[in-house]
């Protein structure tokens, strides 16, 4: 390692800030505020030096020497007598094109949700370290290179939201944490027994000539490091590889949420506050698809290939369903939910289109999903503290009180049902082209732009019922926007703009990761039938 330990840095900078939150008096509520905002913007400072210290020519997947700001040592080593003789466990942590937007959005949202924090009066000391907590498993999850080292991470992610929820969220706020507890808990069952599967399976060779079993993804990604009895090896003819596909993928399926495995989704949006709303949606469910981009893809190939059909489905399910049931919605934060659900199908069908296109789109529409739906949770917030109500029935003419607010509602709303010239619209018409290129799935991305005219609908319905028309006179009191509303607005305004207009600052940022990638999905049936299979 040559460089600073950027990555260590921006990742473990909110455990800093959360130690010094629980040193602080409990009196200090505004010094804890002003802690996890100073955290949460020096992290947007790091990721803006790693930004434009990255080489966009670096291609990642499957090559260490493609992954930038690399960080590896020994992290864990135990010797034994028995059949497994050594476990070398490595921090092993770096960033390629696929995971870099992911950490940039990561910590623009982490800022933003901080920002949004700031009303946050119940239990302050224990919010902010729990947020802060968060915010360090949400990072690690997008730099890890060791599975061990990933499933860690995923699993603070998880403590931390919990209480979030359960704590500070609504009326129903343990049924909801309990919930969303239990369905990733479910889903990282598997991932854990998969991940173990694969040690015991695959073996890297150290300097020294010795052979161990590894947790490295890099090593996994490689055939040839498979041990014939592994019983995910694709050497043993006996071996279990598609249930482990499956059951990874299902671990993933449920954080993105993937239809069936939906229902939490809604039930934590609604009752989550505000700012954990935007954590939500913004980072939590791109994990999901980052996890099956970086995991199931490059490590079961072969078995990818065979299930892309149902992985179109499932995205074409998502898009059309999740858009009826957001259309059926009168609570407007419901709503916002259910079309995350919708929108997260549009990444899943670019996933499956194989080709650069449709993954490039698909990344791009997670960054994307991330700024323009923290946007709408943040709209709904705004209108929710001076209201104390979501129901869209109860609203009308609110541009007439609030005119400021309700630009920034436009621009946020077409954003989201892909208009020209706003970010969604780059991404979605890229995950349409690789689909439509790619003839297993051309009928089902036809399908899939029935979601595209069901958005527009639920979207155009709610602007002309809440902020449209005559104004309901009992808001008629209603203040437009304070500063810290716009702090919270403005950047992520100035982004989806940006990227509407002109996007290569951040496709370019993927592009040779994703070349890789789809290079490496297209000669895995060589890799595979090069070790005799």
């Amino acid at each position: 390692m040559n460089h600073a330990p950027l990555l260590s840095l921006i990742t473990f900078l909110p455990v800093i800030g959360m130690i010094i939150v629980l040193l602080l008096p409990k009196g200090m509520e505004k010094a804890m505020k002003i802690t996890t905002l100073t955290v949460t913007f020096l992290q947007i400072v790091i990721a803006g030096v790693i930004w434009s210290g990255f080489n966009y020519s670096l291609g990642g997947i499957n090559d260490p020497n493609s992954f930038q700001f690399i960080e590896k040592f020994r992290w864990i080593e135990l010797t034994g007598v028995a059949w497994l003789n050594t476990i070398k466990i490595d921090y092993f942590i770096g960033i390629d094109g696929i995971s870099a937007p992911m950490l940039m959005l990561t910590a623009l949202i982490s800022f933003i949700a901080a920002l949004s924090s700031w009303n946050i009066n119940k239990a302050v000391k224990g919010y902010h370290a729990m947020y802060l907590l968060l915010v360090t498993g949400m990072m690690g999850v997008f730099v890890s290179l060791d599975f061990f080292l990933f499933y860690i991470f995923w699993e603070v992610m998880l403590l931390p939201m919990y209480f979030l929820i359960g704590i500070w969220g609504g009326p129903r706020k343990e049924y909801a944490a309990i919930k969303f507890f239990i369905y990733t808990l479910f889903g990282s069952v598997f991932m854990l027994l998969v991940m173990i599967g694969l040690y015991l399976s695959c073996q890297e060779t150290l300097a020294a000539g010795q052979k161990v079993f590894t947790f490295n993804i890099l090593s996994m990604m490689d055939p040839k490091n498979y041990t014939a009895t592994g019983i995910l090896s694709p050497l043993n003819p006996h071996n279990l590889r598609f249930i482990a596909y499956i059951g990874l993928f299902a671990g993933f399926a449920i954080k993105i949420p993937m239809f069936p495995f939906h229902t939490w989704l809604p039930d934590a949006h609604v009752e989550a506050p505000t700012p954990i709303s935007v954590i939500l949606a913004g980072v939590l469910l791109k994990m999901g698809t980052y996890g099956i981009l970086r995991f199931n893809y490059p490590i079961f190939p072969e078995i990818t290939r065979q299930v892309i059909w149902w992985i179109a489905a499932f995205g074409m399910i998502n898009i059309i369903y999740g858009a009826l049931c957001a259309m059926a919605q009168k609570d407007f934060k419901k709503l916002i939910a259910y079309s995350s659900v919708s929108h997260m199908g549009f990444v899943l069908l670019g996933m499956a289109s194989l080709n650069t296109i449709g993954i490039t789109g698909a990344i791009f529409q997670m960054f994307n999903h991330g700024t323009i739906t923290a946007m709408l949770f943040l709209i709904v917030g705004v209108i929710y503290d001076r209201a104390h109500t979501r129901g869209i029935y109860e609203f009308g003419g609110l541009a007439t009180q609030m005119p400021i607010y309700t630009g920034f509602v436009t621009i946020a709303f077409f954003g989201a049902i892909g208009l020209p010239g706003i970010s969604g619209f780059i991404s979605e018409s890229f995950v349409f082209l690789g689909g439509f290129g790619f003839e297993p799935i051309r009928l089902l991305t036809i399908l899939s732009t029935i979601g595209i005219l069901l958005g527009a609908g639920y979207m155009l319905w709610t602007l002309q019922r809440v902020y449209l028309g005559p104004l309901n006179e009992k808001w008629n009191q209603l203040q437009d926007l304070d500063g810290r509303e716009y702090a919270m607005l403005i950047p992520l305004t100035i982004i989806v703009l940006i990227l509407g207009i002109y996007p290569s600052f951040m496709l370019g940022l993927m592009n040779t990761s994703v070349n890789a990638l789809v290079d490496f999905m297209a000669k895995s049936p060589q890799l595979f039938s090069s070790i005799g299979m």
